[in-house]
């Protein structure tokens, strides 16, 4: 109350110079704030800056000196000092799609029941199951892969393609099946990227206006024919986007791949062969590496990994903000 009459007393020049010097303090605790967060958003695209300098700085030497050819060569001999990344990239572009192929339909299901069909008890359940899904640790699902999947492989999934489905002959499938192997990874990736694909589906299915789906339904479609032709065409975009930010997750996961894929060194057609990724090439060797020219051609491997990750995933984002402007629009 003191307060209060003491400001009540003021005469107008107090109060005005009391106002002003609120705004000015305001004002100043804008601007502080407003550089604060501002130099955090900076660090951000810097650091990124300084981590693709120095990489590129490490993997020079290797690239200077191979060229082109570390990028299509196939050998990788260590105590010959000579290095090429092409079974590496080729693991990684397999596995990957593997990964895709698996992920994306059953990513699409769930994103299509949770936003169209799903009650609204049940929504929330599913999603946080689903999303729990990326939060698990990659080592425990290379170690599930290890004890449960790679024999379920071995034991039931490869004798049910050969024998009833006859896909021995085929050369995906030919040859013995030790276990870990390029199929092992994939799936093990599929598993992985399937919360984040799911996800992204999932908002950008919601972000569709509902006067789509009304109109629709006034010219006597059906639900599915609502969805096929009015929701999933207004969607395209982010849904490819999500399906991108997935393999962008996929082809830079480490741990879980190392634990399964085989890591050997060559080129093989079958899927049932073991393999590498680049991920997994730098995880075995990194630690083992004593000369400069082994680092500096793992830092290559790193090098190539980082700009094809950078690249799919500002098209995915690129897509995704798309579906958002087009339909804020």
């Amino acid at each position: 109350m003191d307060g209060i009459e003491g400001i009540r007393g003021m005469s107008g020049l107090e109060r005005e110079t009391t106002a002003r010097g609120s705004i000015v303090g305001s004002d100043l605790g804008d601007r502080i704030y407003s550089v604060i967060t501002t130099a955090f958003a900076v660090c951000i695209p810097l650091l990124l800056i300084a981590i693709a300098i120095e990489i590129g700085r490490a993997a020079w030497p290797a690239l200077h000196q191979f060229g082109f050819g570390f990028l299509t060569s196939s050998e990788w001999d260590v105590p010959a000092g000579k290095y090429g990344a092409a079974p590496a990239i080729f693991g990684t572009v397999v596995s990957s799609f593997i990964a895709l192929v698996i992920a994306t339909p059953l990513a699409l299901g769930v994103a299509i029941f949770l936003s169209e069909f799903a009650p609204r008890w049940l929504q929330q359940p599913v999603a946080f199951l689903v999303d729990l899904l990326a939060a698990i640790p990659s080592v425990v699902y290379g170690l599930w892969g290890i004890f449960v999947m790679i024999p379920l492989l071995r034991e039931d999934v490869v004798p049910f393609l050969r024998d009833t489905l006859h896909l021995g002959a085929t050369p995906l499938f030919a040859g013995p099946a030790y276990g870990p192997s390029m199929l092992a990874a994939g799936i093990i990736l599929a598993i992985m990227a399937l919360p984040y694909i799911s996800a992204v589906s999932r908002e950008v299915l919601r972000a569709v206006p509902r006067s789509q789906r009304e109109a629709a339904l006034a010219l006597g479609a059906t639900r599915w024919e609502v969805i096929r032709d009015a929701v999933i065409p207004n969607a395209r975009s982010g849904i490819i986007g999500g399906i991108i930010l997935g393999l962008g997750r996929a082809l830079g996961e480490t741990m879980a791949v190392t634990m399964v894929i085989g890591n050997r060194a060559e080129i093989s057609s079958s899927l049932l062969a073991p393999g590498y990724t680049m991920a997994s090439l730098i995880a075995n060797e990194f630690s083992e590496a004593t000369s400069d020219l082994h680092l500096s051609a793992l830092m290559a491997v790193g090098a190539v990994l980082f700009v094809i990750t950078i690249i799919v995933n500002a098209i995915a984002r690129w897509l995704v903000w798309s579906v958002s402007v087009r339909n804020e629009a």
